[in-house]
């Protein structure tokens, strides 16, 4: 059975349940690695408690994300396609700017996960001082982005390229295909993930006096580590722990991106959404406490954690094992690497496929394959992170890609009580307790301070780049709107709309409170980017 038909060829085909997605929202457990020793460096022993938090943030966002994806059993692409229904009645421009935004936060996990996993190719078979991970030729520098910032080519891309294009070429024959083939490597990473957090917990390893006090790093003069205070910078530091952590700790939200793929989406969604965000409290609140419970802030603090290049090495020797046991997790650390990359080139290209249908982004992206694989925008993810990946600097792209993140799911935290009012007789298969509308909107204002404050701390140019970044949007979707589709959308984005028996798009039962919510989401960014500083 197909539906959502795009551009041209065949459409996406209702042909997975939850299990299958939850299969393909698996690489999210593995993001944890990406930044758990950038944050342990930044923060010191709070963090811990940074990715209790985040996770736990997250599941609560989850039951909004649930709901309004019920409401689109035939739309693909995740959140920010359900939630720019939402908002299209109040503001053309502020629908496509989510949409926008969700892709840009999900589309560099293929680049900065590619470079990852080339790096642990490379070292593992030349050694991290051999000349092969030594050389680089510079195309062009980037310092009016982020000082030090270049563009590059070394033996990271061009690896890190090839494992994108096996990625590529295994999501070609569709959903079902890749969510085999997801499952497999899932639990080959899955199950080390739990092993390497309850095993240090149970023989005793995790020692208190590596997790406390609560209080963030500081340095002495001669940059030995010491307790720091709770004062403006030690606060803007932890903050800047949480912007971080919720780039991976919130994105199991990545479950509904294939809603129109469920052969029950009424049943099937809030199954797999809820069931990944379990597996991702566990692993996010477990992983990190054994991590610091046994190396301890100084630990945490080496290079190799830091840029995550002898993680593998740790874990081993966090559960007793010797080199033959180190190969393992090098070889775990590369599949999860590569299930995240699985895992964001499903999705992303899902969001780029729906956006375009519904009339967002430009027409080319709604073209899916024979398989219904959405292949126009998986050739688009491909292409701009071939260049992402010759970045020098992984952690300002994950950063500038997270300030996007946070815009999202600002945004679509409030569609859901958009939704309540302005289709209150719609069908919800899934109906979440107003309590958590309510939660949600509240955290939606948190992550609007987590944007302002934390951008600070990873770079001066991190807020900069992202305004830049989202604001490509508006050419990109007047080019769509005014010029292909001469200022009308798509019958099929307008006939979804029609849940709540109303198509006119006039109709603004909320009223102000949706503009009143933005002012005061802006307000909260200034305000926070003003007070909380280094």
């Amino acid at each position: 059975m197909a539906t959502s038909s795009g551009g041209g060829g065949a459409s996406l085909q209702r042909s997975i349940g939850w299990k299958d997605a939850f299969w393909m929202a698996s690489g999210v457990p593995a993001l944890v690695l990406f930044s758990i020793g950038g944050i342990a460096a930044t923060i010191g022993n709070p963090s811990w408690v940074i990715w209790m938090l985040s996770v736990t943030f997250g599941f609560l966002q989850a039951f909004v994300y649930a709901e309004i994806a019920g409401l689109f059993p035939n739309k693909s692409g995740g959140a920010s396609i359900y939630g720019a229904a939402a908002w299209v009645r109040y503001s053309k421009i502020i629908a496509p700017l989510s949409v926008w935004c969700n892709w840009l936060a999900w589309t560099p996990v293929l680049a900065i996960g590619g470079g990852l996993a080339a790096g642990y190719v490379l070292t593992s078979l030349f050694g991290a001082d051999s000349a092969i991970n030594s050389w680089e030729i510079t195309l062009l520098p980037l310092d009016f982005l982020n000082a030090g910032l270049t563009l590059r080519i070394n033996a990271t891309s061009i690896v890190g390229s090839a494992i994108l294009l096996c990625v590529f070429i295994a999501q070609h024959k569709g959903i079902s295909a890749a969510a085999k083939l997801q499952s497999i490597i899932g639990l080959a990473v899955l199950i080390p993930l739990l092993v390497v957090g309850l095993v240090p917990l149970l023989t005793g390893d995790v020692l208190s006096e590596n997790l406390l006090p609560l209080v963030p790093v500081a340095y002495d003069d001669a940059g030995n580590v010491i307790d720091g205070t709770w004062n403006i910078e030690g606060t803007t530091l932890f903050l800047g722990g949480l912007f971080i952590a919720a780039w991976s700790a919130y994105a199991f939200e990545t479950a509904i991106c294939y809603t129109s793929e469920f052969r029950d989406p009424q049943r099937d969604t809030v199954r797999a959404i809820i069931a990944a965000g379990v597996v991702c409290v566990v692993v996010y609140t477990l992983v990190p406490l054994s991590f610091q419970g046994v190396l301890g802030v100084e630990g945490m603090l080496q290079p190799g954690i830091v840029d995550g290049s002898a993680v593998a090495g740790v874990m081993a020797g966090m559960v007793g094992g010797g080199s033959i046991i180190a190969k393992i997790m090098v070889v775990m650390l590369f599949l999860a690497l590569v299930l995240a990359i699985m895992t964001s080139m499903a999705g992303s290209s899902r969001t780029l496929y729906q956006g375009s249908v519904d009339g967002w982004l430009p027409k080319f992206l709604s073209r899916t394959n024979e398989h219904g694989a959405p292949v126009a925008g998986m050739w688009s993810d491909l292409g701009f992170n071939l260049i992402l990946l010759l970045m020098s600097d992984y952690l300002f792209v994950l950063a500038v890609s997270n300030c996007c993140y946070l815009v999202f799911n600002f945004l679509n935290l409030h569609s859901g009580w958009i939704h309540r009012i302005d289709n209150a007789n719609a069908n919800r298969p899934w109906k979440a307790p107003t309590i958590m509308l309510w939660i949600g909107g509240s955290l939606a204002f948190v992550n609007a301070m987590l944007l302002g404050a934390g951008a600070n701390v990873w770079g001066e140019g991190t807020l900069r780049s992202a305004i830049i970044a989202i604001a490509l949007i508006l050419p990109v979707f007047w080019y769509r709107h005014y010029v292909t589709d001469k200022g009308q959308f798509p019958s099929k984005m307008l006939d979804d709309l029609s849940v709540g028996g109303n198509t006119d798009l006039s109709v603004r039962k909320a009223g102000m409170l949706p503009y009143i919510t933005l002012v005061a989401g802006v307000t909260v960014v200034i305000i926070a980017n003003q007070v909380f500083h280094l």
